[in-house]
């Protein structure tokens, strides 16, 4: 099996025409047709996982980030996508991405977070595919729901919005991962008491905040599940081929 029959699988999931106009999804490096060792699927391309990838005697990786978003115009690694371009050309390491197309995706980014938020009747929130809205299985005040969140993505903190009364409820939920603030309104005009996302700015928060609890609950926390779908797309595609998570990437936000 070659890396192109492999990324077949994403694509079937998630097509390249999915993803929006400023994008660099599909490959980013490497032999798309030479025989398959192995995959790694990871978030973010470092030459940590690389290393990893080289470890694992996986030939492919596939990110949810792009490695490649800007013109490359040299390659001498002063910059990580150097460092990484040039690493995995020197241990024949192929690259493919799936980032908007996997976040517009019918059951891509989005409804796998309403999912394990433990959401039910999920829709979609916006035309484009992004975000989703949904129901709690019960109201629970907004604090338990905060904590819902940072339990859910394992975020150490986040931040939200002020509410009008300290005992405002959440029910219904609209999300989206990564950085997608401006589809609050579509979520508030269709009934939601909290949004959830990432990459907030202080005009977002201060916009609704009579209306809807706004959680920023961080990018990589609220996309790290792009790992989780790409190993049961893949794995689900072929049951005895070799597929890893990536386990050295971690968060690149510290709070302190």
């Amino acid at each position: 099996m070659t890396n192109r029959e492999v990324t077949y699988a994403i694509e079937e999931f998630a097509p390249l025409s999915l993803q929006e106009s400023w994008d660099n999804s599909g490959w980013q490096v490497g032999r798309p047709d030479t025989k398959c060792s192995g995959v790694l699927v990871c978030v973010d391309v470092t030459p940590e996982v690389i290393k990893e990838a080289v470890d694992k005697k996986c030939n492919l990786i596939i990110s949810h980030h792009p490695l490649i978003f800007k013109g490359v115009r040299q390659i001498t690694e002063r910059d990580r996508v150097e460092r990484c371009i040039a690493l995995a050309f020197e241990n024949r390491i192929s690259i493919y991405s799936s980032h908007t197309a996997t976040d517009c995706a019918p059951g891509g980014v989005s409804w796998e977070m309403a999912r394990r938020l433990g959401l039910s009747g999920i829709e979609q929130l916006d035309e484009s595919g992004l975000g989703v809205i949904g129901d709690l299985e019960t109201a629970m005040p907004w604090r338990d729901f905060v904590k819902l969140v940072k339990d859910t993505f394992g975020a150490e903190c986040v931040k939200c919005s002020r509410v009008p009364f300290d005992n405002w409820t959440v029910l219904r939920v609209g999300l989206c991962g990564g950085s997608a603030a401006e589809f609050m309104p579509q979520a508030l005009r269709r009934g939601a008491q909290a949004y959830v996302t990432a990459d907030c700015k202080l005009n977002q928060f201060i916009d609704h905040a009579d209306d809807i609890l706004l959680v920023d609950s961080g990018h990589f926390e609220t996309e790290e599940c792009t790992k989780e779908i790409f190993y049961r797309v893949i794995s689900e595609k072929f049951p005895n081929f070799a597929v890893w998570k990536s386990n050295v990437e971690r968060n690149p936000v510290v709070y302190l």
